[in-house]
């Protein structure tokens, strides 16, 4: 019971991180947790409706965040706009990424890692350029020429996005990694 307990408690401390690191000045934009997170909760949560909301909560949390300082005007960004629903349902996707994991190995981890961000790069695009978020984008044309101009905006977000997925992983899955191996020595000592 106080694993579970213990458990809990650092997850939702990761979720607090993860959204607090997402509003820090300065930050690479893209450069966040959050692709890892998802992967990281479809391989490892039980609970797939807890491993749905880990990576929706954290971004949930930051956006309030930023909200807040967009109102106070210490942001330029504001947490909240039309068409936000989609970016949740996009992480909340990305889950299944990490639901393909069925062994915790580092070619599974990169290969999902690198799809999850991947799918989340090709599919946002897709919804701006479409006009479904409520933003035009770059008001690029609805052909098929100005749907690559839309991939081709994106191109700099992905490589950070990319970047950041391949860190948090790496911190993610690396943490679990020896924690679960802590765990087996305590057991056999």
């Amino acid at each position: 019971m106080k694993e579970n307990k213990n458990y809990l408690w650092s997850l939702l401390l990761l979720v607090l991180v993860a959204a607090l690191y997402r509003i820090v000045p300065g930050r690479p934009v893209g450069f966040a947790p959050q692709w890892a997170m998802a992967v990281f909760a479809g391989a490892v949560i039980k609970d797939r409706t807890w491993a749905f909301l880990f990576p929706v909560i954290s971004m949930f949390l930051s956006d309030l965040l930023f909200q807040v300082l967009y109102l106070r005007g210490v942001s330029a960004y504001p947490g909240f706009y039309e068409g936000q629903w989609q970016n949740y349902a996009l992480f909340a996707l990305l889950v299944v990424t990490g639901f393909m994991i069925k062994r915790l190995n580092v070619y599974q981890i990169v290969l999902a890692s690198f799809a999850s961000t991947t799918l989340y790069f090709l599919l946002s695009n897709f919804i701006v350029w479409a006009g479904w978020s409520g933003t035009r984008g770059w008001n690029r044309p609805k052909t098929w020429d100005g749907l690559l101009f839309c991939y081709q905006d994106g191109i700099p977000f992905y490589k950070t996005s990319l970047e950041a997925t391949a860190v948090f992983s790496i911190v993610l899955f690396g943490s679990y990694y020896l924690i679960q191996r802590r765990k087996v020595g305590l057991a056999k000592a």
